[in-house]
């Protein structure tokens, strides 16, 4: 990967972007602040029926979580993107949206965009909803989506338990993108975040460039179902 990024911005907490990425790119997330999270979604530009599976991303690769080696699929069997670089260890596959009924729950009060504007108090779902409209998507096209940055553990019993503090300011997730894929993100909090107030945590983008993988490389190797994966790739790419 190129030292220096093609371009940087900063997504402040609560909002959403989206945007397509080349095959070959490379996305830099950096957390700002303590317990940073990021939803993501991806698609395929070219077809999107083809998005995100996060069941056959986990069931493949023999994984709970998501960390450095990993790679995300689509439900065609195709690689979106791999994880080479992660200072966590540790993203959260299973936790899902923040959804408009978990504001008052939480007790953290709705604040409308009239009252607010661009600090109106959004949910993930929602965040979601906004991108996904861009391309002609509605709700319908929402598939479960990681969080970045998150840990979510079970216990014995099952349940499922928010890890506090998992995330520190200046730590980094890099994707490398192995296809051209849309990829919807927001910084929309955790939907078990235990925060008394709604949190508003940033994340740093930087976008860059990185070399094709080779048979050496570490998420082409870390599972035999990841060489399948690249192989799909390369029969997509040959557009037979």
């Amino acid at each position: 990967m190129n030292s220096q990024p093609d371009y940087t911005t900063h997504l402040p907490g609560g909002h959403h972007w989206s945007l397509r990425l080349r095959r070959g790119t490379t996305l830099t997330l950096t957390a700002q602040e303590a317990n940073s999270n990021v939803g993501l979604l991806c698609y395929n530009p070219e077809n999107l029926l083809e998005r995100l599976n996060l069941p056959d991303t986990l069931k493949c690769q023999h994984t709970f979580k998501l960390t450095q080696g990993h790679c995300l699929y689509s439900d065609m069997g195709r690689i979106f993107a791999s994880i080479t670089h992660d200072d966590l260890g540790w993203h959260d596959s299973v936790g899902g949206n923040l959804l408009p009924q978990h504001l008052l729950a939480k007790g953290w009060q709705p604040v409308s965009y009239q009252q607010a504007h661009n600090d109106w108090t959004r949910t993930g779902f929602d965040a979601f909803l906004v991108e996904l409209a861009k391309y002609g998507l509605s709700r319908r096209d929402m598939a479960a989506n990681l969080n970045l940055f998150s840990r979510v553990e079970s216990d014995d019993e099952g349940k499922l338990h928010y890890v506090s503090n998992h995330c520190q300011p200046g730590n980094s997730v890099t994707l490398r993108f192995e296809m051209d894929t849309l990829v919807l993100l927001h910084t929309c909090p955790h939907p078990l975040d235990p925060a008394t107030d709604y949190p508003r945590r940033g994340v740093d983008i930087a976008l860059g460039t990185a070399e094709p993988p080779t048979e050496d490389d570490p998420c082409y190797r870390s599972r035999p179902e990841n060489a399948r994966g690249f192989a799909n790739n390369r029969l997509y790419h040959l557009g037979l």
